[in-house]
């Protein structure tokens, strides 16, 4: 068998934690089969990342530098990726499961003639297969899929895995790769944040999530008020999105995104499996609401039954008087 490469992905002049998780696991399942474990970088400046890659436990980063890389766009990544996966020829090629994977994943499965095993909660590898497990029916089961396909794509769900360090005297390797810009059918004109977005909700290490029991402007602003003093990201459930009082990109669950965050505050959340589906890889869940039978409180940590317009204000205050401290 061959290694395992991790495709690391870059975001705000880092390497995303997710990334980091995957590559923690990626090391193991290598060390298990007594293979390499690499990473591959896509950026302009691919080589600066290798030192982060290495106190993770990539043995080899391999280095795909272009400008084109400064954005991402679908056509020089998959370009760049199967560039990278043609020289190292792994067995699995091991990635986070975050939108930007998701859009070039099916293409490059087929450019490199892999079965892909997508959005997996788990991950494992013998000799002869490699298998994952990921949850079906709003997360009620797991299903379990292997494959024996010479080659293997596999995407994990952010929160599966810590990001653990194990450094390793590494190396760098550069690959060769060049882009014509003037073939590119499509024109990435501008990237437009959410207003919201002042901590990305994907990568948050708090978030701070909406429910339907914050019914109102009064409501929203104690959200805002708590996730500005733990400097978190705001999460929302489809019933609140649709309301109008958040935006649809702060949407967990099923049919938003899926946040680990180590510390989540569900804030007049009912625990509907369609948004814990997206937030039940949270370390530490703090659950607030009026309702002591609503189905959230099953899954925290620490519960709050009381009227969250009373106990924001004073768990705010609190929270300032330890963080002013």
């Amino acid at each position: 068998m061959n290694g395992i490469l991790v495709v690391a992905a870059v975001q705000d002049g880092r390497i995303k934690r997710s990334s980091l998780e995957v590559l923690s696991r990626a090391r193991v399942v290598a060390a298990d089969l007594g293979v390499a474990c690499d990473a591959v970088v896509l950026h302009p400046d691919a080589a600066g990342f290798a030192a982060e890659l290495h106190e993770y436990g990539a043995s080899t980063v391999f280095a795909v530098s272009n400008p084109i890389f400064s954005t991402h766009v679908n056509t020089p990544v998959l370009a760049g990726l199967e560039a990278a996966i043609a020289r190292v020829s792994p067995r699995v090629v091991a990635a986070a499961s975050t939108e930007a994977v998701k859009d070039v994943l099916g293409a490059l499965a087929v450019r490199v003639d892999a079965a892909v095993l997508p959005d997996v909660a788990s991950f494992s590898a013998s000799a002869d297969a490699v298998t994952g497990e990921r949850p079906v029916m709003a997360a009620k089961m797991m299903a379990e899929t292997s494959t024996t396909h010479p080659r293997v794509l596999v995407t994990v769900r952010s929160g599966s895995y810590e990001a653990t360090k194990a450094p390793v005297q590494g190396t760098v390797q550069e690959v060769d790769f060049a882009f014509n810009d003037d073939s590119l059918v499509q024109t990435l004109k501008e990237v437009v944040r959410s207003a919201t977005d002042t901590v990305d909700l994907s990568e948050a290490s708090v978030v701070v999530a909406a429910g339907r029991g914050v019914r109102d402007e009064t409501g929203r602003q104690l959200v805002q008020d708590l996730a500005s003093t733990l400097g978190a990201a705001i999460g929302a459930s489809r019933a609140v999105v649709e309301t109008g009082l958040f935006p649809a990109t702060a949407q967990i669950g099923q049919t938003g995104k899926v946040v680990s965050p180590d510390l989540y505050f569900a804030i007049g959340i009912s625990g509907a499996i369609q948004h814990a589906a997206g937030m039940l890889n949270s370390r530490v869940i703090v659950a607030v609401n009026k309702d002591p039978d609503a189905a959230i409180f099953q899954y925290a940590a620490y519960g709050l039954v009381g009227d969250l317009f009373k106990i924001l204000p004073l768990l705010d205050a609190e929270l300032k008087s330890v963080v002013g401290s």
